[in-house]
């Protein structure tokens, strides 16, 4: 559901597109066959527009339609260029409402706009290219494809960051997709150069013959987007092979994974290195496939061979996961994120910066989510109680930098707690030894 905010946004923002458009087309001579040529590019525009690729998420497509606005940057010039991208309000996508079609036109209207001005400011030629016209053209042009794509991202970016519900899911999915569309969406816009120069050769017929390159791009950009939905969709599949273990652990990887990556953006995390954290929080337990479920579920205190079985899950998860290539650094993460800051951790006993970041940001993500969720020998702890235990751990368990970033971002995001579990075992008073932090006392949970 679209915001207040971010219908007031949208309003403003079209009203802004229709104002500059207007101004513009009193300063623009129309040569005799533009309005021929630009009927072209615009329907070579809502070609591109009305089949976009999927990215990693399914909440995020992207088309490459802005080829056809970058075309029309060099042969028609600013004018053009903002009625080529207005017209994606009549896209045919389905399921858009009146108020994502009116954004739309005008975000792609202020883009290509943006872009023929950056491109006329730098002296581009206006017209069918020639041979004298290259290599001078090449900078102006790169000039506007680069001011093409950060006009749209930074509009689009506004309308996710005022809106809630599904869009919210959408911005978060749009962030994480933020490189591969960068680098697409620059692609795409060279290949407006190449319908430009063919122009020249070939007249209208430049905007068909472009599009077996534009739709081969596309089509590789979806075969990559679909690879990276199998690795996830096999990450979650460890996860859930974890989670038949022990019912009290269902969804636990998944928070992690959320919390890891909240942490990762408060710090100013790459995208590259958010991704892999993510990951890395999915399957930080995912060696306890190698642990016997008694174990995991055992409410009293564990044997020394009981502890020790905890205690080798870590190596065992880098066993079943080291061969995935992708995981890079995920894979230390999983390796030691029961490592304490004062060296008393395990496997390895690594103290203080010994411990790989990853590890540091999964071990607070990993220790909030257990304290809030039911486990089978003791009742989940409030938000605020958790945080109060978090900071008691500062310095001796956890690295205070991080801690310090997680409560920030829990202050501005919030946290899903977990469905409601059963409660713990019917008994007075159970003695345990939290699974979750082994190195820990004894103590006694009254249920």
């Amino acid at each position: 559901m679209v915001s207040r905010a971010a219908r007031l946004y949208i309003t403003v923002v079209v009203l802004v597109a229709v104002a500059l458009v207007d101004r513009t087309l009193m300063h623009t001579n129309t040569p005799p066959l533009f309005w021929g040529d630009l009927v072209i590019l615009q329907l070579l525009f809502l070609v591109c527009d009305s089949t976009p690729a999927p990215l990693v998420s399914r909440q995020t497509k992207w088309s490459p339609s802005s080829a056809a606005t970058l075309a029309a940057v060099v042969l028609l010039g600013p004018f053009a260029a903002a009625l080529v991208g207005a017209v994606s309000v009549v896209s045919i996508k389905r399921q858009l409402v009146l108020p994502e079609r009116l954004f739309n036109g005008a975000m792609n209207a202020l883009s290509g706009l943006v872009a023929g001005e950056t491109y006329a400011a730098l002296h581009g030629h206006v017209g069918l290219p020639g041979r004298g016209d290259f290599p001078a053209i090449i900078l102006p042009f790169a000039a506007a494809a680069a001011a093409h794509v950060l006009a749209n991202q930074a509009l689009i970016w506004g309308v996710y960051q005022l809106s809630g519900g599904r869009q919210m899911l959408r911005r978060e999915a749009l962030e994480s997709s933020l490189p591969l569309l960068l680098v697409s969406d620059l692609g795409y816009a060279a290949l407006g150069l190449m319908i430009a120069s063919l122009w020249s050769v070939i007249d209208a017929f430049a905007a068909v013959l472009v599009l077996i390159p534009l739709f081969v791009a596309r089509w590789a950009m979806g075969q990559f987007a679909e690879q990276q939905r199998a690795y996830s969709a096999t990450m979650k599949a460890l996860c859930q092979a974890v989670e038949t273990k022990d019912y009290y652990t269902r969804g636990h990887g998944d928070r992690v994974s959320l919390g890891a990556v909240m942490i990762a953006r408060q710090i100013g995390m790459g995208a590259d290195r958010t991704e892999a954290i993510k990951f890395a929080g999915m399957l930080h337990d995912v060696g306890k496939l190698g642990v016997p479920t008694k174990v995991l579920q055992k409410t009293g205190k564990l044997t020394e061979d009981e502890f020790a079985a905890i205690q080798l899950h870590p190596m065992r998860g880098l066993e079943i996961v080291r061969e995935i290539g992708f995981l890079n650094e995920a894979l230390a993460g999983i390796m030691h994120h029961h490592e304490w800051i004062d060296g008393t951790g395990y496997p390895m006993g690594f103290a203080g910066r010994e411990i790989p970041e990853f590890a540091r940001i999964i071990a607070v993500a990993d220790a909030f989510d257990s304290m809030t969720s039911t486990r089978s020998y003791r009742a989940a702890k409030s938000i605020s109680d958790a945080v109060e235990e978090l900071r008691k751990g500062m310095n001796t368990q956890f690295d205070p930098q991080i801690v310090r970033a997680f409560i920030g971002a829990l202050e501005r995001q919030g946290w899903p707690l977990p469905d409601r579990a059963p409660e713990p075992a019917d008994l007075a008073t159970v003695t345990v030894q939290d699974h979750d932090d082994p190195t820990a006392p004894l103590r006694v949970v009254e249920t």
